[in-house]
Parts: C-alpha cells; sequence; structure tokens
C-alpha cells in the first residue's frame, strides 16, 4: 500500500509542478535578440564605415626623387 501512496503523492506533485509558473513566453525572447542584432549590426557597419574612411584618408606612396 505505501508503494501506491508513493506514486499517489509523485503524481500529484508533478501535476502541480506542471500547473505552475512556466516562464516567459519566448516572443519577449525573440525580441530582445532581434534588437541586440540590429545594434550589432549597426555598429559593425559604423566600424566598417569608419575603418573605409580612415584607409581612403591614407595618402598614395610617391617614389623619392
Amino acid at each position: 500500500m505505501s508503494v501506491l501512496n508513493y506514486l499517489h503523492v509523485a503524481l500529484r506533485a508533478r501535476l502541480a509542478e506542471l500547473r505552475g509558473d512556466r516562464g516567459d513566453s519566448p516572443v519577449p525572447t525573440a525580441v530582445i535578440i532581434f534588437g541586440l542584432v540590429a545594434v550589432a549590426m549597426a555598429v559593425t557597419a559604423a566600424a566598417l564605415g569608419a575603418a573605409n574612411d580612415w584607409m581612403d584618408n591614407i595618402p598614395t606612396h610617391q617614389d623619392p626623387k
């Protein structure tokens, strides 16, 4: 009888866990990740633009005379 009692208590505990708080939905997490990706792309584009401008401002090589 104690095995049945144990199984009954374990099953009720598991069902109570399943009915409880299941956390955030995946939508806010996806929105946060999309925002972080957008910021990372903007920073990368700004760094690429600054590097290209810096490289374009380097004078060309001239042979000494």
